[in-house]
């Protein structure tokens, strides 16, 4: 009966929505959790291209009785965003800027614009929302209202419900409103009719009359009370301010259409102050001395945090501005102008030298600011897996109190824990607000750890209140607390919740089991005391993740950075296709529900796993970018790998999966194959024999390769040896690189070095999966390099994916193989050689400006460091592009299906950024893949390799015009 109503469901949200309709397995299990601890497998997914077309997917759940969850940036920490429910996802099409008044800073917007993305559109209104939580990269405005989101800027903006004017909102009966502060004479008119609106606002009214004096008595009067639904906002002195009163309801009451939202001004300036102190409680004691000065923002951090993050380099720069201590707040003054701001911290720091602490520093480099807070925004990352100790959860990551009763709260919170076992946790948080952020390492995978955290939960819970404080204060209450919530507000006002959610959802079809009548908080767990996941044999090592594929499947913790659009590498496919499934955390995901088993049930077969892989660029991004470095290159690899096993695979993975081998043989008859591939028409069926997109240019093959053309030359030699590694690119298409590589080493005092047998970094068969073929190749070249490697030769390496191969994947793949973990340690850039090696050479300077578009590569696993200072003393200006992936990324650009996402990728920014220099700046990529793109897409432009560059310099600028 249950398949044949979802089918049914399915059907009509077919023929009459506007939007994306998915019932399939993958979809299912691609919006099956969110930054939680739980997991729930929706009925479905819809994707509407506008707000009535939502209107409409509720109205067909409605006719079949079935329920519905409203979703923002899924990066929800309670479990408020994963239920058995059609899944509402605004975030792809409903992000429109309905109107903004730049006189009176009101916007009204559509519900799945991010955050990130709105304040960019009203950058040159000088308006900007208050509240900015650390997801705001991926986190969008309806899910802001939904969860009453605050952030860091809340000490001076408050919470959404601060910020929040309107709401447009659908009930599940299909009643369509805006809501808002209710004046006694509209609220008259509203309730003189007889329709459903009036109803309830008649019902608000009641609630507010019966229960108002013990709102009054119980809601905790503090900054950042987020638990429980906002029934203070209906009292009469409060304005019977509906609107407020919905936000935070966690999608349980209405569906949100529009949000109205009262802007705030950018401040023009900021400076940060960061005190030190000999313990976070110390820390904690000290805020009510620092609110006196009224900061813009006042955050605490303490020294388990600043460990994991130097542990797993997250903001290693940022960690050197620290002062002395154990523990930190970070004290932001805002002012219209740098002087008034800089004043305002120095008056901060006067009196914390006199009155709290010696340990002071002031940031007002725009630069180191960022950075400090990009190390505060990354705790959640950082502790998520901490090395050598237990994974952590949320659970209890977000309690608030009383500020001037944090420090003492943090020491019992501390004696807590302790007691618990759990003393691991670091504690951090928004202390100017008493909210303090942790994640906990709770044993979710047996029923005595699970038992464990249920008790220490409701320890917590009562240890909160005795303070005054909220239960939540920023992450809302969903499954994680709302079972706890009698504990904070008592049987009676719990009820008055449970009346509220009765007036708006009587059929309890939104949202249901969350904030009341909740699901148990340890039922419905992502893991459990029945988790077993599959556990296949791998290739890869997985040493990070205990050798276990399986926990590196689980991996993501959700929080979505992967979903923006600002900066960094990760995700280009999400940028392109705004789909969660081709981000690399609907990836993991899939992979998670694959190993989980009762979704996905094909294990490396599976073609629902398959497809969400294929727009992966391997770009290794999310390596780097990601904040529990999520590697989807190689889970990628791993999958082709067991997927295509004993199988036929596309064409593409043996044309450009085995181009090193074709390229061998082209180099017998390089003008005859490029005669074949260049020809119109015979390129055309070239290509396609090929697997190739015909509208991608083949690159042509050099007449002669690098290694045939090389002669040694040891004249002038007093810095040692160094061997070139001939990659293929450089080898077979690009050898002037190389020529040019040899021309900077030679005048550096090296004595140049080629293998001398054909040696491979395998990297195009690790692409493609080919992981047998690939471990093959890596030992060959192993034996041909040994020598150089058991005397400590540099490994010079010009292209980035050859050394990031070398660096990443080769020690996980040859685990135990000693020359492997050799070649790890020996390979180097050409920037990084120089600087070790040859610190004290500089070629003349050459005076030029340049951007430089670095490889995928080089920003996870290589830096660029050391290439840029080689450039910089070259006397390069240089620009270094923050435009992400090129697009082309190897064999990915080539391959047929993905032509238009590469192009995408590319006019996404670097196209652009390269379009609008001048035109005798310099165009820079060390990547063979970088240049192929820029060169395809903006015909007569000439990208060159640093090589090339340091090379030119030498001759006096020859060649360079």
């Amino acid at each position: 009966m249950t398949a044949v109503l979802f089918r049914r469901l399915a059907e009509q949200l077919h023929d009459r929505v506007d939007g994306e309709v998915r019932f399939d397995d993958g979809s299912r299990a691609t919006y099956s959790t969110d930054a939680s601890n739980y997991r729930q497998i929706p009925i479905g997914v819809v994707i509407p291209r506008t707000v009535d077309a939502a209107v409409t997917a509720v109205e067909v759940c409605r006719d079949l009785d079935v329920p519905v969850l409203s979703r923002g940036g899924g990066t929800s920490l309670a479990g408020q965003c994963c239920n058995a429910a059609v899944v509402l996802d605004w975030s792809k099409y409903c992000t429109r800027v309905v109107s903004v008044d730049p006189d009176a800073g009101v916007a009204i917007v559509e519900p799945g614009i991010a955050l990130d993305g709105l304040d960019d559109e009203l950058e040159p209104t000088g308006w900007m929302v208050g509240p900015r939580p650390s997801t705001h990269v991926s986190c969008t405005i309806g899910g802001m209202v939904g969860n009453n989101s605050c952030g860091s800027t809340a000490q001076a903006y408050g919470k959404m419900s601060d910020s929040v004017r309107r709401l447009e909102v659908l009930t599940y009966d299909g009643t369509r409103m805006w809501v808002a502060a209710t004046s006694d004479d509209e609220y008259a008119r509203i309730t003189a009719s007889a329709d459903r609106r009036a109803e309830l606002y008649r019902g608000l009214r009641e609630l507010a009359d019966r229960y108002g004096d013990e709102v009054r008595a119980r809601f905790p009067d503090i900054p950042r009370r987020v638990s429980g639904y906002n029934l203070d906002s209906l009292l009469p002195e409060n304005g019977f301010q509906v609107a407020k009163a919905l936000v935070g309801s966690e999608s349980t009451l209405v569906t949100v259409l529009r949000v109205e939202l009262q802007l705030v001004r950018r401040p023009p300036a900021n400076a940060l102050a960061v005190l030190g102190f000999d313990d976070i409680a110390a820390a904690a004691d000290a805020v009510p001395a620092v609110l006196q000065h009224q900061p813009a923002a006042l955050e605490g951090l303490d020294h388990r945090l600043v460990e994991l993050e130097h542990s797993k380099h997250l903001a290693e720069k940022a960690l050197r501005q620290l002062p002395s201590g154990t523990s930190w707040l970070m004290v932001q003054f805002d002012g219209d102008s740098q002087e008034e701001a800089d004043r305002k911290a120095h008056d901060l720091v006067e009196h914390a030298e006199q009155n709290l602490t010696d340990h002071t520093t002031i940031l007002d480099d725009p630069m180191q600011k960022k950075q400090v807070w990009e190390a505060r925004e990354a705790g959640l990352g950082a502790t998520a897996y901490p090395p050598n100790d237990p994974e952590t959860h949320e659970g209890w990551e977000d309690a608030a109190v009383p500020p001037d009763q944090l420090g003492n709260y943090l020491r019992d919170f501390r004696d807590l824990l302790d007691r618990y076992d759990y003393g691991t946790a670091s504690l951090y948080g928004h202390f100017g607000q008493g909210c303090v952020h942790t994640r906990i390492p709770f044993d979710l995978r047996t029923a005595d750890g699970v038992a464990k955290y249920r008790r220490f939960a409701e320890d917590s819970a009562r240890l909160v209140v005795r303070y005054g404080g909220s239960l939540s204060g920023e992450h809302g209450d969903g499954q994680s607390r709302g079972e706890l919530l009698p504990i904070m507000f008592g049987e009676h006002l719990v009820g008055a919740f449970e009346e509220l959610k009765a007036l708006f959802d009587p059929a309890n079809r939104m949202n249901p089991g969350k904030v009341v009548h909740p699901n148990a908080l340890d039922s419905h767990l992502r893991q459990g005391a029945a988790y077993r996941p599959w556990e296949p044999s791998t290739q890869f090592t997985y040493g990070e993740d205990d050798h276990r594929f399986s926990r590196a499947a689980a991996r993501c913790v959700g929080v979505g950075k992967c979903r923006g659009h600002e900066s960094g590498v990760m995700c280009p496919s999400y940028r392109v296709t705004r789909e969660e499934e081709h981000s690399t955390r609907g990836r993991a995901r899939l992979l998670f529900e694959m190993v989980e088993g009762d979704v996905i049930t094909d294990g490396w077969r599976s073609t629902e796993v398959r497809d969400a892989l294929d727009l992966c660029l391997a770009c290794k991004g999310c390596k780097r970018d990601c904040p529990v470095s999520v590697d989807m290159a190689t889970y990628k690899a791993e999958f082709l790998y067991h997927h295509y096993q004993h199988r036929l695979r596309p064409m593409s993975h043996y044309s450009m999966g085995w181009l090193p081998l074709w390229a061998r043989a082209a180099a017998f008859a390089p003008r005859a194959v490029n005669v074949l591939t260049h020809t119109p028409g015979m390129s055309k069926v070239a290509a396609r024999a090929a697997g190739v997109d015909p509208r991608r240019p083949l690159p042509s093959f050099a007449r002669e390769r690098f290694t045939e053309s090389f002669r040694p030359d040891p004249t002038g030699v007093y810095r040692g040896r160094v061997v070139l590694w001939p990659d293929t690119f450089a080898n077979n298409f690009d050898p002037h690189v190389a020529h040019s590589a040899v021309a900077v080493l030679r005048s550096a005092g090296f004595d140049v070095e080629v293998p001398d047998r054909t040696v491979c970094c395998g990297l195009t068969w690790i692409s493609t999966g080919q992981l047998g073929v690939a471990a093959r190749i890596l030992h060959r070249t192993l034996a041909v390099l040994g020598p150089h490697l058991r005397v400590g030769t540099p490994i010079v390496v010009l292209e980035p994916s050859c050394a990031a191969v070398f660096r990443s994947d080769l020690p996980d793949l040859l685990p135990g193989d000693e020359d492997a973990r050799r070649l790890a340690q020996q390979t180097y850039t050409l920037g990084e050689v120089l600087a070790r090696y040859a610190p004290d050479w500089h070629p003349p300077a050459l005076h030029r400006a340049a951007i430089v578009q670095p490889h995928c590569h080089q920003h996870a696993v290589l830096g660029y460091t050391h290439d840029r200072d080689a450039l910089t003393a070259a006397g390069i200006d240089v620009g270094v592009l923050d435009a992400g992936c090129c697009g082309l990324a190897g064999n990915f650009g080539f391959e047929a299906g993905h032509y238009d996402v590469s192009v995408a990728c590319a006019e996404d920014k670097v196209m652009p950024a390269i379009r609008k220099s001048e035109p005798d700046t310099l165009v820079l990529a060390d990547g063979f893949s970088c240049r192929t793109q820029i060169r395809d897409l903006e015909p007569g432009s000439h990208p060159r390799h640093s090589a090339e560059v340091l090379a030119a310099a030498l001759r006096h600028g020859v060649d360079l015009s």
